[in-house]
């Protein structure tokens, strides 16, 4: 089929939606193999397709801001946002996949593997990632020996792949190498992650000799203990890490504020609705109660602050002020009520409440015009062509629209909020 024009490749997409979604089931073990399989080559081209795109993206926009006259540096600002948003991804997912496209311009071998459907998004990933820090000419070096012939990486595992990327690295440019390494421990951080069943998991990237040795000592411990009581090997590992953190060998000696927000009559035990702990998520009633029950055992300072919902919808109420900036009491409010950044499909802690309509174009200081968003998008929406509005629905629920340069919309509604007290 020779295509003619955008409409045409859309069609085709569509079709191909339409199709794959009609698939009847193999008939045979042997058909659903081939059918598995082909499936996933078709996921790599439509992978390739993507960056392709991406990158006709980013010359059509840099062609109409110098046609506009945005001096070089400024163009394709806030790029990231659209691709971020029309792949249905975080803002930072937006970012990667923009430098995917970027790098795949620069690596034809790859991307015609990928558009071939014999390499995965996630294996060409590995190799845009194990050689971005090279100088071109070296990264295409390494694309040629690894991608020109599909058969190459046949059998070949992830970590296999990485590590052959790396070795050719080495071999191009040891002191590109060097420096990256060297500039690695830059990066070291600590984060957390919600975990099923009322749980986190607390991680740390820190330089190789740190984080083994850091691991030695709590195995090295828990080695010496274990069969000494009743835990288990992972376990003395993680109270170890606790009490060596914090020195409390119990989670219920720290002084930790914990925000609960849970409706009353749960809190009172009439109800098992479910509770909500900002940053981390929804918690069954019984959890949060335990967990106010323990705070109130253990003689800590507990508080108790009424937010007010609708009674249909479970949307907090508005409130509002006459200041520019908003007031702690209501980006209190706004934060709980949009729990995390309301630019769609991140989930990024709110960073800053900010005006929807400028407040120096007269947009007001309150809970309708306010948005919690994140670092990234409340910097990102100012580019050019960018636009939020907000309003409130007809159940009574906070909605945002957001308008990207394209003319796309793209709607964010604030979580429901079955809860009425926040303790």
């Amino acid at each position: 089929m020779e295509l003619t024009g955008t409409v045409d490749a859309q069609d085709v997409l569509r079709e191909m939606l339409t199709v794959l979604g009609g698939l009847p089931a193999a008939d045979t073990e042997v058909a659903a193999i081939d059918l598995i399989s082909l499936a996933e080559s078709v996921k790599s081209s439509c992978a390739a397709v993507q960056a392709q795109q991406t990158l006709r993206l980013q010359e059509l926009r840099s062609a109409a801001e110098a046609e506009a006259g945005v001096p070089v540096e400024r163009r394709c600002r806030g790029l990231s946002g659209d691709v971020a948003l029309a792949r249905r991804v975080s803002g930072t997912a937006g970012g990667r996949h923009l430098g995917f496209a970027r790098a795949m311009g620069e690596m034809p071998n790859t991307f015609a593997r990928l558009r071939d459907g014999s390499l995965s998004e996630w294996r060409a990933t590995i190799l845009v990632r194990e050689t971005g820090y090279l100088q071109v000419e070296d990264r295409r070096v390494i694309d040629h020996v690894l991608s020109a012939d599909p058969a190459t990486l046949d059998g070949v595992g992830d970590r296999a792949l990485e590590a052959l990327a790396k070795r050719i690295a080495y071999a191009r440019d040891p002191q590109a190498v060097v420096d990256r390494n060297a500039s690695a421990p830059k990066d070291r951080r600590v984060t957390i992650r919600p975990k099923p069943d009322a749980m986190v998991q607390l991680s740390a990237l820190l330089p190789m000799k740190a984080g083994i040795a850091a691991y030695a000592a709590l195995k090295q411990y828990a080695d010496g203990l274990v069969g000494d009581g009743d835990r288990t090997h992972a376990q003395v590992m993680a109270d170890t890490l606790l009490e060596r953190l914090t020195g409390k060998a119990a989670v219920e000696d720290l002084p930790v504020a914990v925000d609960v927000v849970i409706a009353g009559d749960a809190l009172v035990g009439f109800s098992d609705a479910a509770a909500d702990v900002p940053g981390y998520g929804p918690i069954p009633a019984d959890t949060a109660r335990s967990l106010i029950a323990d705070a109130l055992d253990a003689d800590a300072l507990v508080t108790i602050r009424q937010l007010f919902a609708a009674p249909d919808s479970g949307a907090l109420v508005a409130m509002e002020s006459r200041a520019r900036i908003f007031p702690s009491g209501l980006r209190r409010f706004m934060t709980r009520r949009d729990v995390s950044c309301r630019m769609p499909y991140c989930d990024a802690p709110i960073a800053e409440i900010d005006h929807a309509h400028p407040h120096a174009d007269g947009g007001s200081t309150d809970s309708v015009n306010g948005n919690g968003l994140c670092r990234t998008h409340n910097l990102q929406k100012e580019n050019p062509g960018w636009a939020v509005t907000t309003a409130i629905d007809d159940h009574g629920t906070h909605e945002a629209r957001i308008r990207t340069p394209t003319g796309h919309d793209h709607r964010s509604r604030a979580p429901v909020c079955g809860s009425t007290a926040a303790a």
